[in-house]
């Protein structure tokens, strides 16, 4: 599992791009994490799935309110990532007004995920594997500070946790 003092593991995110700009076409666009966390100051917190209760009405709002706060203390961008598809993520960063603020990003087959060693099995639920509830603090690819949820928790990977640690 990931820790703090961990490189982050390479690996391939998906966003649902609104507006075409240079590089990006509209819809999915895939992107390599390594590439994203070059020279940047990054929150990315990680949940189980869009529009599922805690997620919807707790975690991204945080984020979403903190994002000034945030990056007043320097913080380049906040992602959020779950096992989703870009299309899901581009509908759920619509109903929460994400833009410009958070970046949802999409790792569908959860092959990111498990490379964190963050996955959660909800196959027994009808949701398949999915991630742990988290955030961190990544600066350059390096994992400054680590927040783990136990299962079923929401209590140390909201936004004010995070703006604490920045």
């Amino acid at each position: 599992m990931i820790k703090i003092g961990d490189t982050l593991p390479d690996g391939t995110l998906t966003e649902f791009i609104e507006e075409e700009t240079a590089g990006c076409t509209i819809g999915p666009n895939s992107f390599k994490v390594a590439d994203l966390v070059k020279g940047k100051k990054i929150v990315v917190f990680g949940l189980p799935g869009a529009f599922t209760p805690t997620c919807s009405a707790k975690h991204v709002p945080g984020y979403v309110q903190q994002h000034d706060a945030l990056k007043a203390k320097g913080v380049d961008e906040i992602w959020c990532v779950s096992v989703n598809d870009a299309f899901v993520m581009g509908a759920w960063a619509k109903e929460q007004k994400t833009a410009g603020k958070v970046r949802m990003l999409g790792d569908g087959s959860a092959a990111w995920t498990k490379a964190l060693g963050l996955e959660l099995d909800l196959i027994a639920r009808g949701m398949g594997i999915r991630m742990q509830r988290f955030s961190m603090l990544v600066e350059d690819g390096l994992v400054k500070s680590f927040n783990l949820e136990g299962p079923g928790k929401f209590e140390v990977s909201d936004a004010d946790t995070m703006l604490k640690q920045v």
